[in-house]
């Protein structure tokens, strides 16, 4: 027989942004925002589980607290309208484009039952009544005083620290023409709010909406359940024998049932005094038969240590039922969503129950506001304490609402995710500075890692200096057509610091910066330099633009400065008889000769291209093959750090990112510590960051300057796979100042990656206080960009020839790959 749903429909309407019932219920809704899988320690869902016992027991006599969590099977949507998208963020959205995953949303609904309303059963329930009549009016003074307890209820959860509560409004609860309100969603199984659709309900044979076919499995009955529960239950995927890791006690039935379901959680709070009255008659009743079963003895015992648990310990006894909704489009699929449902239960230690016949009043008391019409047949005793250990506490990884960031992947799923590292730590006083310490093991992904973070700030506009000693951003460097400086005998590598760009100026900065790379090539660490020399020096580069102005024709560089010092300078310290003592010039002009034209030398200060370092927003200086030389490489790093203390100092408003590679050991060793030092505790200050890479555990014990300058002014950790650490890992967790939940996050990096897959797990910590574990997984475009394997870089370089660029070559290696793979 068909019935309009509109007859039978239990809500009669929405006041005050209240769901009221025909029955007199009074329900308030929230939106909750929960904590992400995989983030929380032991203690904190410890503390957690108090802050859900506190939050229920200010719930009055009479209240239904029923949380509602939707996990809905979805596909990641690319976005191609945008036209600023570039080469490599386009094949991104390409690579994701219809990524499954589930996406979560949790409801709370908060019911007040007006007092001598019958509790409701399986034959009571108003699916089966003919005519619905509230039973009393509505009292306004008890309308307040349910609302005023709700709001505790949502203060306590908040002031934990874990959860946010959002009351729903009217326009949320009810449908609009073009949206799905809350009620229409529930009952139509609306997996969006976008999609208005009505559907027919079928109870009779199979449970059907439209064309789902559906199954409930019920908790509802002390059988079914496990012998002990708690807060948290161990993820032995992610444990090693020195780590458990932990995930909430019923995270089996939330993101780690990879299906669409709906978990259903009620309590039902009545009055203590009668609950423990009632249990005390079972008691004596099953006492009185107890001699004729042994069973009766059982229950005997039973309900006398629940009711001296009750009475002992101040327990809050309540009814509990849980349940988990199911639906497939063909009826074939409810075979493997059974084995779904019933592993993710025996994971709890608990018996599924496929629920038939009481499965159409079950669901129909999951409307919202309609959970005071719950069979209270299909409930049990319990306390408030073990009913809340079966509570979903966790929700999916949530992107950034900041536009800076970079895109990785949620550890789940692998649904990529925009992270901000930099500025939403910084405005919500996570960290105090922009600063990150990179540390992984050869192989771990770490100059893969880095090649991604670089390209999507750069992407965002931030001016990079990279220093690296093995070629990891060579390809990265091409595709965005920045200048990569490397020494080869056959094309050395070439400055010129003298070279002042169009928009600079020759600021006492500049100067004070050649005039110090000046006596770095005249003296030696153990020299010492007098007054009159830096006087003299100082008068020479002042002398030496002059000259310039007056003589347009003239190219700035070493070569013009030395004839300079030869020439005009030299005649006029003659005319004012410096003596030699004062400043000796010869002496300056010998030791410089080696870089002036013919020289051994000639090429290093005398460049003709690559001059505006300060509007160059990708600069790559390659050292490796400089970074033992006695000469070169003090004079490099010298310029490499003018260069980005000119930028950090002239660019206002303009992000700055300098990243040193395995160099900072080199640059330490060279007098170059106090620079970074500097870095570390003043980029801050000028919207900048400074980032140190490093593979051995060792460099980092040994190097005071890692230890004290770069570890502490760094408050975004970043390491890879420290598996082959693990045995020794107590010291590095000591040195990086890392919790226990820190610990146990690194040593799960890459433990039960996705086979089907490609990736490599990183932990970010951020200030110490926020710890995740994402995937690095990218697009076949973005991997030949970063790849660090020396066949694949000569096989992109190769491409890159033949097809006339390193896009182009990309492209269309890309394309062979994809098809080899599909054959």
């Amino acid at each position: 027989m068909e019935r309009d749903l509109t007859e039978i429909l239990p809500i009669l309407g929405v006041e005050h942004d209240c769901l009221l019932s025909k029955s007199g219920d009074i329900t308030v809704a929230f939106q909750m925002e929960l904590p992400e899988l995989f983030t929380l320690s032991d203690r904190d869902y410890e503390a957690f589980h108090h802050a859900w016992i506190k939050a229920v027991k200010v719930l009055p006599a009479g209240s239904i607290f029923h949380k509602q969590d939707w996990f809905i099977a979805s596909q990641v949507k690319a976005d191609f309208s945008s036209e600023e998208q570039t080469f490599l963020s386009r094949s991104s959205e390409r690579f994701f484009h219809e990524r499954p995953f589930l996406n979560h949303e949790c409801f709370v609904y908060l019911t007040r039952r007006p007092s001598g309303r019958k509790p409701s059963s399986s034959l009571l329930s108003s699916l089966l009544r003919k005519s619905i009549v509230p039973e009393q009016a509505l009292n306004p003074q008890a309308l307040q005083d349910f609302l005023d307890a709700t709001s505790q209820f949502q203060r306590i959860l908040e002031d934990s620290g874990f959860a946010r509560l959002k009351r729903l409004e009217e326009k949320d609860l009810l449908s609009g023409p073009q949206r799905a309100g809350l009620l229409e969603r529930y009952c139509y199984l609306l997996e969006r709010t976008e999609e208005p659709l009505i559907k027919d309900i079928s109870f009779g044979g199979d449970l059907r909406i439209g064309d789902a076919y559906l199954q409930l499995y019920t908790l509802g009955d002390t059988e079914d359940l496990p012998a002990l529960c708690g807060s948290r239950i161990n993820y032995d995927k992610y444990s090693t024998d020195k780590t458990k890791f932990s995930v909430g006690f019923a995270a089996p039935l939330g993101l780690l049932l990879p299906c669409s379901h709906i978990y259903n959680q009620y309590f039902f709070i009545e009055d203590p005094q009668l609950t423990l009255k009632r249990l005390e008659s079972k008691r004596l009743r099953l006492q009185s038969l107890s001699a004729y079963s042994r069973e009766n003895a059982i229950s005997r015992e039973a309900v006398n240590d629940f009711l001296n648990e009750a009475i002992g310990q101040q327990r809050l006894p309540i009814k509990a039922h849980f349940n988990v909704l199911v639906w497939a489009s063909e009826k074939e699929g409810l075979k493997e969503l059974k084995n779904l449902v019933g592993s993710a239960l025996a994971q709890m230690d608990a018996a599924p129950k496929l629920e038939v016949p009481g499965a159409p009043q079950i669901l129909w008391a999951g409307m919202p506001g309609n959970e005071a019409d719950f069979p209270m047949n299909d409930t049990f005793d319990t306390f408030a304490e073990q009913g809340c250990c079966f509570l979903n506490l966790e929700t999916a990884y949530q992107s950034s609402l900041s536009p800076t960031g970079l895109r990785l992947g949620d550890r789940l799923t692998g649904r990529p995710l925009h992270v901000d590292l930099s500025d939403e730590p910084m405005q919500r006083g996570i960290c105090t500075n922009r600063n990150k310490f990179i540390l992984g093991p050869s192989g771990s992904g770490k100059s893969f890692f880095t090649n991604h973070m670089v390209r999507s700030y750069y992407e965002q506009g931030t001016h990079i200096v990279l220093v690296d000693v093995g070629h990891s951003y060579k390809g990265l460097c091409d595709l965005v057509g920045g200048y990569y400086f490397t020494y080869q005998e056959t094309l050395p590598i070439r400055f010129n610091p003298f070279y002042i760009g169009e928009g600079d100026l020759l600021d006492t900065e500049k100067k004070e910066s050649i005039k110090t790379l000046l006596l770095a090539l005249w003296k030696k660490d153990t020299e010492s330099f007098s007054r009159s020399e830096y006087v003299a020096l100082s008068n020479a580069l002042q002398q030496y633009y002059e000259h310039l102005e007056r003589n347009r024709e003239i190219f700035p560089g070493f070569n013009s400065f030395y004839e300079f010092l030869e020439g005009p300078f030299a005649t006029r310290l003659a005319q004012e008889k410096v003596k030699e003592k004062d400043f000796d010039l010869s002496n300056l002009l010998y030791v410089l000769r080696p870089y002036y034209r013919g020289g051994e030398f000639d090429y290093l200060l005398n460049a003709t291209e690559n001059l505006d370092l300060l509007q160059q927003r990708f600069i790559v200086f390659e050292l490796d093959n400089i970074k033992d030389h006695p000469i070169l490489f003090p004079v490099v790093t010298l310029i490499i750090m003018e260069v980005f203390i000119s930028k950090m100092r002239k660019l206002k408003g303009v992000r700055k990112m300098i990243l040193i590679e395995e160099a900072w050991k080199a640059i330490a060793k060279e007098g170059m510590a106090e620079y970074i030092k500097y870095l570390f505790k003043t980029v801050r200050k000028f919207f900048g960051e400074a980032i140190v890479v490093t593979q051995e555990v060792e460099d980092i014990i040994s190097s005071p300057v890692v230890k004290q300058a770069i570890i502490n002014n760094s408050d975004c950790k970043i390491l890879l796979d420290q598996s082959k650490y693990q045995n020794k890992f107590d010291a590095i967790q000591e040195l990086l100042g890392l919790t226990e939940k820190e610990k146990a996050l690194i040593l799960s990096l890459n433990k039960a990656n996705d086979p089907t897959k490609k990736y490599k797990e990183v932990f970010i910590s951020l200030g110490g206080t926020l710890s995740k574990v994402y995937r690095t997984e990218v697009s076949l475009e973005e991997y030949l960009t970063y790849t660090t394997e020396e066949t694949e870089k000569v096989k992109v370089q190769q491409y890159a020839a033949r097809y006339g660029g390193i896009r182009e070559g990309i492209a269309a290696l890309a394309r062979e790959l994809r098809e080899v793979r599909t054959r």
